[in-house]
């Protein structure tokens, strides 16, 4: 058995990464249900659904809210990614 299985300090930070780890997978899947929303909205009014304007100042405010350690660099690569995984998934579950 390797050292690190048998550390408690390791185990603590463990267990308390994987339940921020949780509460990342609920916030992401929140945020997706709430895209998906916006998008039947948008579509019921006849508004063109993608906005890159408005994706633009998410970013913009999460950067200037961003205190770090997370880079803003990092902030707007993991966002970037977000912001299109919850487009995609949003029109996945409007399909259904």
């Amino acid at each position: 058995m390797s050292a690190s299985a048998t550390d408690p300090v390791i185990s603590m930070y463990r267990e308390q990464i994987s339940d921020n780890d949780l509460k990342i997978v609920e916030a992401l899947n929140k945020r997706i249900q709430l895209v998906e929303k916006l998008k039947r909205h948008k579509e019921g009014h006849g508004i063109e659904f993608h906005d890159p304007k408005q994706e633009d100042w998410v970013l913009t405010y999460l950067v200037r809210s961003n205190r770090g350690p997370l880079s803003n660099e990092g902030l707007r690569e993991i966002f970037g990614v977000i912001i299109e995984v919850a487009k995609r998934e949003a029109a996945e579950l409007s399909l259904k």
